[in-house]
């Protein structure tokens, strides 16, 4: 008959030679001492503050801003508050970030794969790209692109129209635009098609892997992206019309227009940050064995179908994370817009801040804005790197 034995558990004690204890005590005096130190700044700025009578808090928000902005993505007057000013500039700052990370991946991408490309000259050529304009720091491009457009381009009156509707000044950039009662029927067609290629694009996933077949998801997206917007104009009574710029006095009006700040501000942006881009591509492309390649080429498939298909996916696990650095960077370089003048956040908070004289509670804004479209991007970009991740069984 076996002898139960009960073993003793054994107690924690609380001796400077336990690691855990040890360990637990050094984190108590760390924290400890960011507190005092936190106490200590916050304690004394509000000191220095009430004793040279400057007011702290953000009560200013609620005041009449009573200066200008260039561009804004909604309505603002000067007679609007500060509140509404500051904004402006966060929805201006998430404008040319948006549009630069679209654009600077589209064209990254393209010129990583370019580099790899087996065509002598291209390959040098997209090198040649990469290598200048990522050893240009970025503040001399945006000085370059702000002077060849206010200095270099003609102005309104021969102004350049390489498509027609499109033009080319030192004015900035106009294009035409939808115009009419219809137009949101139209843009909520748009959003109804994006969401259908998302849920046609799991789908065509899980037949694929369930049946090896492949569904011909770009021809039905494009389709998609038609179809459903026509519907929209359709169920708005077709009140829809195209505002084409025309010329009137000395300068473009209708359509959409496209400051020479905001032009010269993406045009750095996208250009710069896609030569890393570049290397990015290039670097994930090339950790792909070159197995796969040639398994994939035995098939019968076609070079731009094997890197789209097979060398793509499996690439994407190390691109993600370097790419969300770079998105990262993208959007805290938009920053710098305040040297060609466009109005970022950046630049509509220091005008607060000279008028008001809240510095601190300006900065405080600057970082809190940053802060979160910075944490979101990641959120989201983790989400995405967990998802795609091979999961072992």
């Amino acid at each position: 008959m076996a002898n139960n034995v009960t073993v003793p558990r054994s107690r924690r004690r609380l001796s400077w030679n336990n690691p855990g204890f040890r360990s637990l005590i050094y984190q108590i005096l760390v924290l400890g001492i960011v507190g005092v130190a936190a106490w200590y700044l916050v304690s004394n700025t509000l000191h220095n503050l009430a004793v040279r009578n400057i007011s702290s808090g953000f009560g200013f928000l609620d005041r009449e801003a009573g200066f200008a902005i260039g561009e804004s993505v909604i309505s603002y007057q000067p007679a609007d508050t500060y509140g509404r000013a500051i904004w402006v500039g966060i929805l201006n700052t998430l404008r040319v970030s948006v549009i630069g990370i679209v654009a600077a991946t589209l064209f990254g991408t393209l010129l990583g794969i370019a580099r790899l490309s087996k065509n002598w000259l291209l390959s040098k050529v997209a090198s040649t790209y990469i290598e200048v304009m990522r050893n240009i720091p970025l503040l001399l491009q945006l000085f370059f692109w702000y002077a060849i457009i206010t200095e270099v381009m003609p102005g309104p009156r021969d102004a350049l129209n390489p498509v027609p509707g499109v033009f080319l000044s030192n004015r900035g950039l106009k294009l035409p635009s939808l115009a009419g009662d219809g137009l949101d029927w139209v843009m909520a067609g748009v959003g109804v098609a994006i969401v259908a290629i998302l849920f046609a694009g799991h789908w065509a996933r899980k037949r694929q892997a369930a049946t090896g077949q492949i569904f011909p998801l770009g021809r039905v997206a494009v389709g998609l992206l038609v179809l459903f917007p026509v519907l929209g104009w359709l169920a708005s009574g077709a009140s829809l019309e195209l505002d084409v710029p025309a010329l009137k006095g000395f300068n473009f009006v209708g359509g959409i227009s496209l400051s020479p700040e905001f032009a010269a501000l993406l045009a750095g942006l996208v250009i710069y940050t896609s030569a890393f881009v570049a290397e990015v591509v290039r670097s994930g492309i090339q950790s792909v064995s070159q197995g796969q390649w040639e398994a994939a080429g035995s098939l019968g498939l076609k070079r731009g179908r094997v890197l789209r298909l097979v060398i793509l996916p499996q690439a994407l696990r190390v691109i993600i994370p370097p790419m969300t650095s770079q998105y990262l960077n993208l959007t805290k370089n938009s920053s710098l817009a305040v040297a060609i003048g466009y109005p970022d956040i950046v630049s509509v908070v220091n005008t607060t801040l000279n008028q008001t004289g809240q510095a601190i509670e300006g900065i405080l804004i600057i970082m809190a804005a940053y802060l979160t479209v910075s944490l979101s991007i990641s959120i989201f970009m983790n989400w995405y790197n967990k998802r795609i991740a091979l999961v072992e069984r």
